[in-house]
C-alpha cells in the first residue's frame, strides 16, 4: 500500500463525550474533509462540525411548488381552453375542483425529486462499493463506537501529523482506509456493472411476482369468490325472466315512500290551469332560487333569463324568458317545463331540483322578467 491510494485515518472513541471535543477539535485544527460516525444520533456533533442548514427542503419547495403549477396549467388548459367544462352556474376554471389534483402533484413532485436530489445532488449517486464498506471501523461505528474518518484529499492531511492529532484527542484506535486495489477511486458508483445487473434483477423479479399475483393468483379461491357474486349487472340479459331483462320496471302503480307521483304528468294545460305557486317571495326564497337558478338555469338561459346561452354553440340557445307569451305564462307552465323538460330540447330537472326549490327558481324567473319590464310605480 502507498499513500496514493490511501482513503484517509479513522479513529475510534469510546463515548459520546469525546466523539463531540474531538468534532470540535479537528474543525478547530482547520480539517475539511472530515466526517462523524456514531451507531445513533448524537446532539451536538452537527453544531461541532459547524454543518450548514440543509438544501434538501429547499429542493422539496421548488419541486412541490413546480407540481403545483403543473396541476393548475394542467386543469385551466383543459377545462378553460381545451374542453370546456359547462357545469351549472360554475366558472370554466372552478378552482375548489382541482385542489386534489393540485395537492397530489405538488407531493409526487416533492417526494419523488427530493429523493432524486438525494441520490443525484447531494450523494452523486448510491457509492455501493466505498472504502469504508465492509472495514473493522465501519461494523464499530454501527454498534458500540464512535468515530471520525479525515479524508486525504484534504488539504491539511498529512499521515503523520494528522494520526498524531487524532491521539491527542484520546482516540482508542487509529487505522488508515486504503482504496481496494480491485476498484479504483470513483467507479463504486451506479455504473457499477454488478450493481446494475441486481438493479435489472430486482426489477425483473418484482414485475413477475406482480404480474402472477394481479393476474393468475387473484383469479383462484378462495379470492375469486369476491368477484363470483349473486347479483345482476346492468343491461345484462336474464334467463329468470320470460321477457329476457334482467332490469325491471317499477311495479305498475306503486308509489315510493315519502314521495308523491307528480299529478299531471303529460298533461300541461292541466299544470297550467291549477298549480299554484305555494312559496312567499321571502328574501330566503329568492336567494334560494337564485343560487337554484345560477346553478342549473344559467348555461343555457343565461344569468337575466336573456338566452344568451354560455355553451358556445354547443347547443342551441333557448327563448328569453322576457317574451310576452312566457311573462303571462302561468307559474304551474313553468314548473310542469322545469319537471318534465320542453319538446326534447330542454332535458327534464325532477330528479335534480327537488320541488320546493322549483317553486323558488320561478319566484327568481318572475322578479327578472319584472326587472326588465319595470313599471314607473316599481320605482320608490
Amino acid at each position: 500500500m502507498n499513500d496514493e491510494k490511501l482513503y484517509g485515518l479513522t479513529a475510534l472513541f469510546d463515548s459520546p463525550d469525546k466523539i463531540v471535543l474531538a468534532t470540535r477539535a479537528v474543525v478547530k485544527e482547520g480539517y475539511k474533509a472530515f466526517d462523524i460516525y456514531t451507531p445513533y444520533p448524537v446532539h451536538g456533533v452537527d453544531r461541532g462540525m459547524r454543518l450548514k442548514q440543509s438544501r434538501i427542503g429547499l429542493v422539496t419547495l421548488i419541486f412541490g411548488l413546480m407540481g403545483v403549477a403543473l396541476a393548475l396549467l394542467l386543469t385551466w388548459w383543459t377545462n378553460s381552453v381545451n374542453y370546456p367544462l359547462i357545469i351549472g352556474g360554475k366558472p370554466f376554471w372552478a378552482l375548489p375542483a382541482y385542489i386534489p389534483v393540485t395537492f397530489e402533484l405538488s407531493v409526487l413532485f416533492g417526494a419523488v425529486f427530493t429523493i432524486l436530489g438525494l441520490l443525484v445532488i447531494f450523494f452523486g449517486f448510491p457509492q455501493n462499493v466505498h472504502p469504508l464498506h465492509g472495514t473493522d471501523f465501519m461494523k464499530r461505528v454501527s454498534s458500540d463506537r464512535f468515530g471520525i474518518c479525515i479524508e486525504a484529499v484534504d488539504p491539511k492531511f498529512d499521515s503523520k501529523r494528522t494520526a498524531d492529532f487524532l491521539q491527542t484527542l484520546g482516540s482508542e484506535k487509529i487505522e488508515p482506509i486504503y482504496y481496494s486495489l480491485l476498484e479504483s477511486p470513483g467507479v463504486g458508483t451506479i455504473l457499477n456493472r454488478k450493481f446494475l445487473l441486481s438493479l435489472l434483477f430486482v426489477a425483473a423479479v418484482s414485475s413477475g411476482l406482480t404480474y402472477l399475483t394481479l393476474n393468475k393468483l387473484l383469479f383462484l379461491h378462495p379470492w375469486i369468490s369476491l368477484a363470483e357474486q349473486i347479483k345482476v349487472l346492468p343491461e345484462s340479459r336474464s334467463t329468470f325472466y320470460v321477457d329476457g331483462f334482467a332490469m325491471r320496471q317499477p311495479v305498475q302503480g306503486t308509489v315510493a315512500r315519502g314521495h308523491m307521483p307528480y299529478a299531471f304528468v303529460g298533461n300541461m294545460k292541466g299544470a297550467e290551469k291549477f298549480m299554484i305557486n305555494p312559496l312567499t317571495p321571502t328574501k330566503q326564497v329568492m336567494e334560494l332560487g337564485r343560487r337554484d337558478f345560477n346553478a342549473y338555469c344559467s348555461p343555457c338561459h343565461g344569468y337575466f333569463g336573456d338566452g344568451d346561452s354560455r355553451l358556445q354553440g354547443q347547443f342551441p340557445n333557448p327563448p328569453s324568458l322576457h317574451s310576452d307569451a312566457l311573462r303571462q305564462a302561468s307559474d304551474g307552465h313553468f314548473f310542469h317545463v322545469i319537471t318534465e323538460g320542453f319538446r326534447n330540447v330542454m332535458p327534464s330537472y325532477d330528479q335534480q331540483i327537488p320541488e320546493e326549490e322549483r317553486w323558488a327558481i320561478i319566484w327568481y324567473i318572475r322578479a327578472l322578467q319584472r326587472a326588465k319590464h319595470a313599471k314607473e310605480t316599481d320605482v320608490p
